[in-house]
């Protein structure tokens, strides 16, 4: 059986609850198109959730890795296209969950600008409109800890030469959180409805290894 490597960052910031832990915990154990879905919480420090997650691939050797976090404003489920070597996390006004703030610094000194995720995004997101899921594809996944680990695994995974699928998926605030104060008029989605539009997403992920070539229309830019 074929395992696929999910992940969630913990509450981090001004998030007392994160949708990716709570989708994540919930996936665990799953079955989809005879794979065994394993989940895992990173924690949302810079650098050492690229570590994690790295040690994670090794040990589990999954043959699809999909990454969780949670954006805030985002009405819909959002699979991010590009990851960029950049980390700003003072545009937030956010510390990662070690108190660490960085604005400027790269992910890998070295590095390419920039990756591309390796899922096939077209094909998930039709795949979860059709399942009555708000999906979309991202061209922003921001500079905090969610672009930072994207980038990292990426950068792992064509550095070690691993013919891995690997990308992101950014969830909307939870009822809970978007009815704090701070937060009224945010969009938000429950974990029933995550759950289902990820699960989807997965499946369609690993029943297309090559992706759709029907253009996605999108309503907005994101």
């Amino acid at each position: 059986m074929g395992k696929v490597l999910v992940t969630g960052f913990e509450a981090f910031g001004n998030t007392p609850v994160n949708p990716a832990e709570l989708v994540a915990r919930a996936l665990d154990g799953m079955q989809v198109s005879s794979s065994q879905i394993i989940s895992r919480i990173v924690p949302n420090v810079f650098f050492e959730c690229i570590d994690h997650v790295s040690a994670l691939i090794r040990q589990i050797r999954p043959e699809l890795v999909i990454m969780m976090g949670e954006y805030g404003g985002r009405a819909t489920i959002t699979v991010e296209r590009i990851a960029q070597n950049l980390n700003d996390s003072t545009r937030y006004k956010l510390a990662d969950n070690s108190g660490t703030v960085l604005q400027g610094q790269l992910t890998v000194p070295d590095g390419p600008v920039a990756y591309y995720s390796t899922l096939p995004m077209r094909a998930m997101v039709k795949a979860m409109r059709q399942s009555g899921i708000p999906s979309d594809i991202s061209d922003a996944p921001g500079t905090f800890c969610c672009n930072h680990l994207l980038y990292g695994i990426l950068h792992y995974i064509s550095t070690n030469v691993l013919s891995i699928p690997a990308g992101w998926i950014h969830l909307p605030h939870l009822p809970s959180v978007a009815a704090m104060p701070e937060n009224l008029g945010a969009p938000s989605m429950s974990v029933e409805t995550a759950v289902k539009g990820v699960l989807v997403g997965i499946r369609a992920a690993l029943e297309n290894p090559e992706d759709i070539e029907e253009p996605i229309v999108s309503r907005l830019q994101i």
